[in-house]
């Protein structure tokens, strides 16, 4: 067995990983980076860059058969999912690619392959050819979607998110378990190549929606234009034919079953932190078995072990496992002199059609934080001027803010141009300007943002007549 030892050791190659590994460089450390799969984040690979690209495509058929509604007449509609796929397949090899090369530029000592599990505190066994001894450690091991044993029992066709931008064609038919961003995207872009999707929901929740007025809003835009059961689980999933049978049951427990291509499960994922050998740690887990940390430097206690990315479960996104992995290295490099890292204001885009986007604090979060301490202004889309020209006059924004300071605090919403209005209203929050300071702000005409400030205009209506005992949170618990 082959001993190595280094200063840092970061597990995982992802965003999380290299970001981490070079900040541990940066801070003059000698570090590795261990890699059991292939190299490549989860972004490039089977996450945002490929599902935008098949969203992009999806979007270019709805425009042609929308084009009549503005009075311009495309002809025949045909969708080759051959090269549809093939351009999916194509431009994220390349984004891989990209990756990969990064990776290739790391000194060849600094890389090591296989599968790391904790001896101890201090020591790391790889696969059974070395043990690494170091001095500090980051986790970022990423995530793997969840696909139930019952489900996975009906064979490869049942699948999860990564196997579809495999795919050499589309499939006739896919049955989507889940509501989330990921269950949302697909299933809408699926759709609208033509595929027959149909959607299963166990609850009502859309995406990453937490307020009630506009998740009502959002789940008749996705009916308006989907196959959705809401309130209906998968209760069982069979072979059938070059297909499955899968059999849902509603709240009443009415059964029906019905045949698909392929089954994707779209239900979560979960942090990869169940093979590493943690009980060696001597670390507190949480019942997820994930390490408890500080979210402002990823230390996990008061050890030299730092958690990053996808693996601690905290926001999830590519943006945010860069800066955790960022802090991460900085914190390994530097310690035992741990110090809080930038974290940013929470901001999460689901790229539907309307988009959904949520900033600052969510409805859910200030109905426990501030409840009663918090103002709300709204604005529907559906007349709104400029939404209405471009035929995409769906949607609701909800906008919060602080009685007595007029400090602005966060939105949801499910609308055109969510994902440029979520960076408005991010940056606001993160610079703390009052509800009275974003008016004072320019806004052109015609634009969807004269929406923002319509809502924004609520808003400080609301602010100046603060009630008296009234409290804004409807339902005070997370969406169903």
């Amino acid at each position: 067995m082959k001993i190595l030892r280094t200063e840092v050791a970061v597990i995982g190659a992802g965003t999380a990983g290299m970001t981490g590994y070079r900040a541990a460089k940066a801070g003059g450390k000698q570090a590795i980076l261990i890699e059991s799969n292939v190299y490549g984040t989860t972004c490039a690979r089977v996450g945002c860059m490929p599902s935008k690209l098949l969203i992009s495509a999806a979007d270019a058929a709805h425009t042609l058969h929308t084009a009549a509604d503005f009075g311009v007449h495309a002809g025949e509609v045909r969708i080759d999912g051959k090269a549809v796929m093939a351009r999916v397949r194509s431009e994220r090899d390349r984004f891989v690619g990209f990756v990969v090369e990064s990776v290739d530029a790391y000194p060849a000592e600094d890389k090591l392959h296989g599968h790391a599990r904790f001896l101890g505190p201090t020591r790391l066994q790889i696969d059974d050819h070395t043990v690494v001894e170091a001095e500090r450690f980051v986790i970022a091991t990423g995530s793997t979607p969840i696909v139930p044993d019952e489900w996975r029992a009906a064979g490869p066709r049942v699948i999860h998110s990564d196997a579809v931008f495999d795919w050499d064609d589309l499939p006739e038919s896919v049955a989507v378990a889940g509501t989330g961003v990921i269950g949302l995207e697909l299933g809408q872009s699926l759709h609208r190549l033509g595929v027959r999707v149909t959607i299963f929901g166990r609850g009502g929740s859309v995406a990453q929606l937490s307020d009630p007025e506009v998740l009502d809003v959002a789940r008749s835009a996705m009916l308006d234009e989907l196959d959705v059961r809401f309130k209906t689980r998968v209760v069982k999933v069979e072979q059938q034919g070059d297909g499955l049978a899968v059999t849902s049951e509603d709240t009443n427990g009415d059964q029906q079953t019905e045949h698909f291509s392929y089954l994707l499960a779209a239900i979560g994922r979960r942090p990869n932190v169940h093979h590493l050998g943690l009980e060696n740690t001597g670390l507190q887990r949480d019942h997820h078995g994930i390490p408890l940390f500080n979210p402002q430097t990823m230390q996990c206690g008061d050890s030299a072990i730092f958690i990053a990315g996808d693996a601690n479960n905290d926001r999830p996104q590519l943006p945010e496992a860069a800066d955790h992995g960022r802090i991460a290295g900085e914190n390994a490099a530097r310690f035992p002199d741990v110090q809080p890292g930038l974290r940013r204001t929470p901001l999460a885009i689901s790229f539907t059609e309307p988009q959904i986007a949520t900033m600052g604090a969510s409805y859910s979060e200030l109905c426990i934080t501030h409840a009663g301490r918090f103002a709300v202004g709204k604005v529907s889309f559906v007349n709104q001027g400029r939404s209405r020209v471009m035929l995409q006059n769906k949607g609701m924004l909800r906008v919060y803010a602080e009685y007595q300071s007029g400090r602005f605090l966060g939105a949801e919403m499910i609308g055109p141009r969510a994902e440029n209005i979520g960076h408005l209203l991010s940056w606001a929050v993160q610079a703390g300007l009052t509800v009275d300071a974003m008016l004072d702000m320019p806004f052109y005409h015609p634009v969807v943002e004269e929406g923002v400030r319509s809502a924004l205009r609520d808003l400080a209506h609301h602010l100046q007549h603060e009630p008296v005992h009234d409290c804004p949170c409807v339902d005070c618990t997370p969406a169903p």
